[in-house]
């Protein structure tokens, strides 16, 4: 287990940030930190990072107690952003890199990958203040990664991207996971979710509401949907089966249908395909990660108003 976070709480003042958090994230894997505004993400990364400290609890990085030593194999990309807006860009790359402790030739080769892939040689004579959102935020992620840390950060990273730029990130965030990076990434885009991450956790209103591999968050608040897509007539079992939503096109005809009792699979498609209809499609509704954190987020609400 590369991070091992127990128990750690937070506060400021009469504010609890964090209340008594306990996480696992394992190496080479990109594990989602998500949460409502306020909810204490941003509070556990600046503990990660050091920049604060927990008031109680304990984070372990490779099995040793989180020390300085351990923030030159990291790379923090924050949501408020941080270059020196009079530097050159070329210059800002290579001294981020060296305060990382890559010697200043090797930071111009690692350099020129980065400079290739996301198309800022021309860019590189510039000082900072003169690019736009998008190109400083390429030159901030350039500066998070440029010393290949083994642990990289990521706080709201495709803030001020438009979608091709987006899609270039993406791939990289892919390409640092399969060189063995793991990757913490706290986002609101659920859709970035979805496609990166393989384990998450969700914080709200300071404490842990839940965490998992993703596909196992799916099958745990999935709710017995299926879409079916067939042509013909389909008289419905009520006994078995409540209907979700229906339409038609073209003659072919695809609706929502529920369960009203747990069965399995085979046992639906089998009803199915006794039916008098020519079945052209038949799967199982997972919710998306945007609707598992809207029902944990109202859940954990409602709890807190209840008590």
């Amino acid at each position: 287990m590369l991070i091992q976070i127990n128990n750690v709480t937070k506060k400021y003042q009469n504010h609890t940030a964090l209340s008594h958090i306990n996480l696992d994230i394992p190496s080479g894997i990109i594990f989602g930190l998500l949460g409502p505004n306020g909810a204490g993400k941003t509070s556990l990364i600046r503990i990660l990072t050091q920049i604060t400290e927990a008031d109680e609890g304990t984070i372990h990085l490779d099995g040793n107690l989180l020390n300085r030593t351990h923030v030159q194999a990291m790379g923090y990309l924050p949501e408020e952003r941080g270059l020196y807006k009079k530097m050159q860009v070329a210059d800002q790359l290579l001294y981020l890199a060296e305060l990382k402790g890559i010697p200043n030739k090797e930071a111009r080769q690692r350099l020129k990958y980065w400079v290739d892939k996301f198309e800022i040689k021309t860019w590189l004579g510039k000082k900072v203040e003169e690019l736009s959102k998008g190109m400083q935020q390429k030159i901030q992620f350039i500066g998070t990664v440029l010393h290949e840390p083994k642990l990289i950060i990521l706080d709201e990273p495709f803030s001020g991207f438009d979608p091709i730029n987006a899609q270039i990130l993406t791939e990289e965030i892919l390409a640092l996971k399969e060189k063995g990076a793991t990757i913490i990434f706290s986002t609101h885009r659920m859709d970035s979710v979805e496609l990166l991450c393989d384990k998450i956790a969700l914080i709200n209103l300071s404490e842990k509401v839940l965490d998992g591999a993703v596909p196992q968050l799916k099958e745990q608040y999935k709710k017995n949907q299926f879409e079916v897509q067939f042509e013909g007539q389909l008289n419905l079992n009520q006994d078995l089966f409540n209907l979700v939503t229906s339409e038609e096109k073209y003659g072919v005809q695809k609706i929502s249908i529920s369960t009203q009792t747990r069965i399995s699979n085979r046992e639906i498609l089998n009803h199915l395909l006794q039916s008098n209809i020519n079945l052209l499609s038949f799967k199982e509704e997972l919710p998306s990660m945007e609707e598992i954190f809207i029902e944990a987020v109202k859940q954990k609400n409602n709890l807190h108003h209840a008590e």
